[in-house]
């Protein structure tokens, strides 16, 4: 079970918890689907089978810590930091977490490209828990941010790639809570805007009061995280200082070498 609380003193608590991933094709929903379902529009019928993503992970952060995930591909990372946003529901044991969660890691998902930028901006602050006046207060910034001019008002099918991932990036890093989820540090549009969104990326690391990063590069959990957890086939190898972690992570996933044939 996933339960939520006060935005005061951000934290997240995970007893024993376990998630099942059903297989064969998963429907991505919409904003609008998922504001429905917020509102009670019913449960969608589960694909038959699944298979144990994460078992039996349990860990405590708590205000003001920077913590990693690292594992190789397929360990349950980003399974694990969409349970913790509530993208995905946990199948067995207790997930808390304290604080506004800001989750960034498919910064695209949910567009209605019919609606207009504005729209859309609308439509993902509900889903974050904002309320409308809240959602309001941020727009103009959003906006500006955006770089987007008079698209803003248009439908977001008409936006080329680059326009959307700008949108998207802005709503994302806007629309904030003080949980930070990040799969990876992200950049965005061209070289001139990934220069802004580099330096928006930096402040939200700086200002969150609780950051989960997931990532492969082992240089930047360094960097950024004082605490690292290392997860392996769905449960916790090791969790701890940074630097103790990631060495041992390196020291157990790097490839032997090859042996050398006699002269």
């Amino acid at each position: 079970m996933l339960t939520s609380a006060s935005p005061r003193g951000a934290s997240i608590s995970a007893m024993d918890i376990a998630l099942d991933y059903p297989l064969g094709p998963i429907t991505r929903r919409s904003i609008k689907q998922q504001l429905f379902s917020l509102f009670g529009g019913g449960r969608e019928a589960e694909p038959p089978g699944s298979i144990r993503a994460l078992n039996g992970v349990s860990f405590e952060i708590v205000s003001g810590e920077r913590v990693g995930i690292i594992g190789t591909n397929g360990s349950g990372k980003s399974t694990l930091l969409r349970a913790m946003a509530g993208v995905y529901p946990i199948t067995g044991g207790q997930l808390t977490v304290r604080g506004a969660i800001q989750g960034m890691f498919d910064i695209n998902l949910g567009f209605e490209l019919e609606a207009t930028g504005l729209e859309n901006i609308l439509y993902r602050g509900l889903v974050m828990g904002l309320s409308p006046t809240e959602i309001r207060a941020r727009q103009g910034e959003i906006v500006e941010f955006a770089e987007l001019g008079d698209f803003i008002h248009l439908p977001v099918r008409t936006y080329s790639s680059g326009m959307a991932v700008r949108l998207a990036f802005a709503i994302s890093t806007y629309l904030q809570g003080n949980v930070l989820l990040l799969d990876e540090m992200l950049g965005a549009g061209d070289a001139a805007f990934q220069v802004k969104a580099a330096a928006r990326m930096r402040n939200l690391v700086h200002s969150a009061e609780v950051l989960v990063l997931v990532s492969h590069d082992i240089s930047t959990i360094r960097n950024v995280c004082t605490r690292t957890i290392w997860l392996s086939a769905g449960k916790v190898v090791m969790d701890g200082d940074t630097t103790d972690v990631t060495t041992a992570y390196l020291n157990a996933t790097r490839p032997e070498p090859a042996p050398q044939s006699a002269s």
